[in-house]
């Protein structure tokens, strides 16, 4: 009997090209990656925090208390072994949009599917803000606190906020892919 070994640690050709094959996927998604201009961007911003505003009452601490939001209203991941994920959104503080941004990543491993969702971060101290606008890439860290919308009650934002700089809400998601994460997602400033 023989065994067949494999080498450890690498990418096999195989699996490099069965995820290029998720490439297409990921643009058939309706994500229109670089077609939307200001203006319209900003439309699906403001339909994002509407949204969140009219049906997740418990946000209304974190809305009051945040110094700057960013807001992601389509996120487009798609993946077979290798997959990625992409979507546009914009900065808003004291609700005027600042910056816009793009959510970007790359992921391996086994992963087969393709799902959309939506997207905020609220950056509750100034500090947190600072470092986010001033960065050329920031990055989401596997320890990003997220809040879990709920439909009634408080959230307790004075608690969450005492411990957590950088909230994520993640909401609208639809697709194959259970369960949207945002660790690994790095954001970029951009000009739509």
């Amino acid at each position: 009997m023989s065994s067949i070994s494999r080498p450890s640690g690498g990418t096999s050709r195989r699996s490099i090209l069965l995820g290029l094959g998720a490439l297409p996927v990921l643009a058939a998604c309706g994500n229109p990656v670089g077609s939307d201009g200001p203006e319209r961007l900003d439309a699906r911003v403001d339909a994002a925090r509407d949204f969140l505003r009219s049906n997740y009452a418990s946000l209304g601490d974190l809305f009051d208390k945040a110094h700057g939001i960013l807001y992601i209203p389509v996120v487009t991941e798609a993946g077979l072994f290798v997959g990625g994920g992409y979507g546009q959104g914009a900065l808003r503080i004291n609700d005027v949009t600042v910056d816009f941004y793009s959510a970007t990543r790359a992921s391996f491993g086994l992963q087969v599917g393709a799902q959309q969702y939506a997207h905020a971060l609220f950056f509750m101290t100034e500090q947190a803000l600072a470092d986010f606008r001033r960065s050329e890439g920031w990055a989401a860290s596997a320890d990003l606190r997220y809040a879990v919308p709920t439909h009634g009650g408080s959230m307790g934002a004075e608690t969450t906020t005492q411990f957590a700089p950088v909230i994520a809400v993640v909401f609208g998601q639809s697709g194959l892919i259970a369960g949207a994460s945002l660790a690994g997602v790095r954001y970029r400033r951009i000009i739509p």
